[in-house]
Formats: structure tokens, C-alpha cells, sequence
């Protein structure tokens, strides 16, 4: 071994492992408060099994796939199994500037929670009506085809998107673009539920998706901050972006939904929230504190207003994945394109508004139009074959009996 070992860094990124990780079942309570009582373990389930199935399918291959090898295009399989980690040297790209100061083991693990995450996000598009076996497939498949190849592409040095130039601190392409385009993908080919819109299908447990969002923002910390890879400066900034853009999102959020539907909403409050902490992510290690508070304004009440096109386009995307974490990732892309400040982070690149030129916007679009083309197409391709062997959603009969019932046997609260 030839790197240097961080322990005051190691302990952060430890800290911040398990805040990614803890930010699942915050996403199960999130999106699990937000559908009707029949369907809630199986979400709940959906969200706690890719935390089974995924790790170990990054393990198996997923980490070797995203940061194994020098092509541009694709990872290899030179850390199947994680064979040879902890005796590599450095892994592949990570030199220079971009050396890591933590074991390479670790930068598996906190890679790990990210991969873990990511597919369970589209389970909010897909509530209600998602047979849970082929759900297993799709996220498995996807975690080998998908993922992997856009955090090769975004994340990994050695990345044809990365060496353009195109900045990602956090997961705005590469969690919450992938994701989302995932599941507009996925939902086309389902079909909205029995009954919408036509019929009311509130939320049957708001403090479970409250109590959700709380975890959610407390792990997202880790998420951010903990991308920075050190216990610095950059992760202290990344802290405060954090932190300002969330709150500012859910007041623009709120503000918005007050003039549009005349009441400021506990669903609104936390929606809002979330959008704030998606299109923070791509920036929070380029970017002031002034800027993430615009970009968190910005992103409650665009995300907000975007709640309409499930209506007028006709998709059933019953949790709002699309409106919140498709277009929160490309708003804040795109937005690190105006904003991002090379006096907050030198390895970034000055947007826009920062003396920058359109150099830098330009990159960041063409980054989220190619990892929008490439999970749309690859999922829209894996769900068909899905649906059209094994079928992808539960039939009419379990889908009016809720699917705790019929695809778990359970319920989860006696009559």
C-alpha cells in the first residue's frame, strides 16, 4: 500500500457510511407513510430488501463494475468480490489531487449505501401495484447494467463524463437522474393504478412519512458531507449547503403550494424538503452557502409546479419520484452550472455567475441529458423483457387486497 491513511477522515467517512445507510429505512418510513394502509409493508419491504440484495451484488461485481479498470466507458471485474482491496495500492484514477486518504475498503462500503439507495428511490413511482418478485429482478438487473455504468461514468476518475468535466459531488446524475429516470421508464410500462385518477388515495400515516423525511435529512449529511472523503473544510460547507438548501426548499415549497391550493401542507412541508436535498446534492461541495439557499428556493417551487405533468402526460408516478428527485437532480445540475465556485472547492470549475463562461453549463447538461438516455433506455428495455415473461405488476384481484396481503402474507395493523 502506497496511499496515506486519514484517521480524523476514516472516522468521518465511518460516521457517514452509516448515515447513507440509515437514510433507507428512512426512505421506506417516507414513502411508506404516503401510501394506503393495505400497501405499507410492502413498501417497507421493497426499500429493507434492496439493502440484502444490493450490497451484495456490489460486492459481487458492482463495486469492480463502477471502479475497477482505466476505460472510460466501463469498469471491469479486476475487484470481483473484492479481491485485492486491501492490497491495492491505489484504486484505479484516485491519484494526484484525487488520492484517497481513507482504506479502500471503506470507499467500497460508503460506495456501497449510494448503490443500496438508488434503486430503492423508484419504488415511490411504482406504489400500489409492483409484484415484488419482479421488483427483486429489476432492481438486481439494474444494479449490475445501471448503476454501475453511470458511477462509472460520473464518479469515478477514469470516467469519459468525469474527464469532460462534468461535477457530481454527491449523486445529482448518478442517484437522483438515474433514479428517476428509472422509474418514468418503469411506470410506462405498468400503467396507473385501479382508479386514478379518478379515485382519492390519501396518504393513510403522515407521521410515518415525517418521521421518514427527519431521517432521511439527518442521513443526508452523510450523504453530502461525507463525499468529501475528509474531515475539512469542504465537508463543513457541505454541511451548511445542506442544511440551508432543505429549509429553503420547503418554505419556497410551501409559499407556492399556500398561492396555488390555499393551504400550506404537512406533505408539502417535508416535499418540499426533500427537493431542496436533491438538487443540493450535485452541488454541495461547489457552492456557498448564498447559492445553496437560491438553489433550495429554486428547487421547492420548481419541483412543486412539476407536479402537475403526472396529469397532463398521463403516468401514474403515485409518490411524486419524478417531480422531486428526476427534475430536483437535473434542476441542480444544471444549476452547479451557474453557481459553482472554485474558492469553495479548487477541484470544481467556475459556473456562469462566477466568471466561469457557459463552458461548465454545458457540460453539466450534456452529463444529465446522457445518464437521463441511458437509464431510461436500459430500464424501459429490462422491464419489458420482465413484463412480458413473468409480468410486473400484481393482477387486479391482489392489487384491490393490498399488497401486504398478497405478496407478504401480512398486514400490518389488526383490525
Amino acid at each position: 500500500m502506497n496511499y496515506q491513511i486519514d484517521s480524523g477522515a476514516t472516522a468521518w467517512v465511518l460516521v457517514s457510511t452509516a448515515l447513507v445507510l440509515f437514510m433507507t429505512p428512512g426512505l421506506a418510513f417516507f414513502y411508506g407513510g404516503m401510501v394506503r394502509s393495505k400497501n405499507v409493508l410492502g413498501m417497507l419491504m421493497q426499500n429493507i430488501f434492496a439493502m440484502g440484495l444490493i450490497t451484495i451484488l456490489w460486492v459481487g461485481v458492482g463495486f469492480s463494475l463502477a471502479f475497477g479498470g482505466t476505460n472510460g466507458w466501463f469498469g471491469n471485474l479486476d475487484f470481483a468480490f473484492l479481491k485485492d482491496i486491501n492490497t491495492v495500492g491505489e484504486l484505479p484514477g484516485y491519484t494526484g489531487a484525487f488520492a484517497l486518504v481513507i482504506p479502500p475498503i471503506l470507499f467500497v462500503a460508503y460506495q456501497m449505501m449510494f448503490a443500496v439507495i438508488t434503486p430503492a428511490l423508484i419504488t415511490g413511482a411504482t406504489a400500489d401495484r409492483l409484484k415484488f418478485s419482479a421488483y427483486a429482478i429489476l432492481i438486481g438487473v439494474w444494479a449490475i447494467l445501471v448503476y454501475p455504468t453511470v458511477a462509472h461514468w460520473v464518479f469515478s476518475p477514469n470516467g469519459w463524463l468525469f474527464k469532460r468535466g462534468a461535477l457530481d459531488f454527491a449523486g445529482g446524475a448518478v442517484v437522483h437522474i438515474n433514479a428517476g429516470a428509472a422509474a418514468l421508464a418503469v411506470i410506462l410500462i405498468l400503467k396507473p393504478r385501479k382508479g386514478w385518477p379518478r379515485e382519492a388515495m390519501p396518504p393513510h400515516n403522515l407521521p410515518f412519512t415525517v418521521m421518514g423525511t427527519g431521517i432521511l435529512w439527518f442521513g443526508w449529511f452523510g450523504f453530502n458531507a461525507g463525499s468529501a472523503l475528509a474531515a475539512n473544510g469542504l465537508a463543513a460547507q457541505a454541511v451548511v449547503n445542506t442544511h440551508v438548501a432543505a429549509a429553503a426548499a420547503m418554505l419556497s415549497w410551501l409559499l407556492v403550494e399556500k398561492l396555488k391550493a390555499g393551504h400550506a401542507t404537512t406533505l408539502g412541508a417535508v416535499s418540499g424538503a426533500v427537493a431542496g436535498l436533491v438538487a443540493i446534492t450535485p452541488c454541495a461541495g461547489f457552492v456557498s452557502a448564498s447559492s445553496a439557499m437560491l438553489i433550495g428556493l429554486l428547487a421547492g417551487s420548481v419541483c412543486y409546479l412539476c407536479l402537475t405533468l403526472k396529469s397532463r402526460f398521463g403516468f401514474d408516478d403515485s409518490l411524486d419520484v419524478i417531480a422531486v428527485h428526476l427534475v430536483g437532480g437535473l434542476l441542480g445540475s444544471i444549476l452547479l452550472g451557474l453557481f459553482s465556485d472554485v474558492s469553495i472547492n479548487s477541484l470544481g470549475a467556475d459556473g456562469l455567475f462566477n466568471g466561469g463562461g457557459a463552458s461548465l453549463l454545458g457540460k453539466q447538461a450534456l452529463a444529465s441529458i446522457v445518464v437521463f438516455a441511458f437509464s431510461f433506455v436500459v430500464t424501459y428495455l429490462i422491464a419489458t423483457i420482465i413484463n412480458k415473461t413473468m409480468g410486473l405488476r400484481v393482477n387486479a384481484e391482489q392489487e384491490l387486497v393490498g399488497l401486504d396481503q398478497s405478496q407478504h402474507a401480512e398486514t400490518a395493523y389488526q383490525a
